[in-house]
């Protein structure tokens, strides 16, 4: 899904208004495995994602890597907390194929939502999507059983398996591989 595509589909911007917010991004291809945004350094872009996929994640105590959240084609992929408060991240950025994004600055992004009333509502409406697949992983993470988390996760990213390490997919989920290639059978 292209960007022009889901901001009308969430929001009927006007032609013009559609041009002026696309001016403010930047189209960028994106080789795999690269990071975007390192831990302890502040998130200077909120990422549109064309093509391809991303991840955030962070490095326990034995520098082991736990996925925290996956961010697949027509999905905003950001460090959130760090872009939208301007602090270090607690978190990497990463891209985990080749990938097409459109990059805007929280700048840019600011001098939009004060420009137009249509890009706050799209920014509450993307918010509300986030906090609810937030709160539902939450759930997913506390209440359910290893295979109701996977399942849970297969409706959040259908083809998932398909594009990322299943080691990624573990630690999203919060168990081993060895749990993982159990459930999958």
């Amino acid at each position: 899904m292209n960007i022009t595509d889901f901001l009308s589909t969430l929001v009927p911007f006007t032609t013009e208004e559609l041009n002026d917010i696309i001016s403010h991004f930047k189209k960028e291809s994106v080789a795999n495995n690269q990071i975007l945004v390192p831990q302890g350094e502040v998130c200077k872009s909120l990422y549109f994602v064309e093509q391809g996929m991303g991840r955030s994640y962070y490095l326990n105590e034995n520098g082991k890597d736990i996925t925290q959240w996956f961010f697949g084609v027509g999905k905003f992929m950001s460090s959130v907390d760090s872009f939208f408060q301007q602090t270090p991240s607690l978190y990497y950025l990463e891209v985990l194929q080749d990938s097409v994004l459109y990059s805007i600055s929280k700048e840019d992004l600011d001098q939009l939502f004060a420009k137009y009333h249509k890009m706050e509502k799209l920014g509450r409406l993307v918010t509300v999507e986030m906090l609810t697949k937030l709160g539902n992983k939450l759930n997913a993470i506390q209440f359910q059983t290893a295979k109701e988390r996977y399942d849970y996760m297969l409706t959040e990213f259908p083809d998932i398996a398909y594009q990322v390490p299943l080691g990624h997919i573990a630690s999203y989920l919060g168990m081993t591989q060895e749990t993982l290639s159990r459930i999958r059978k």
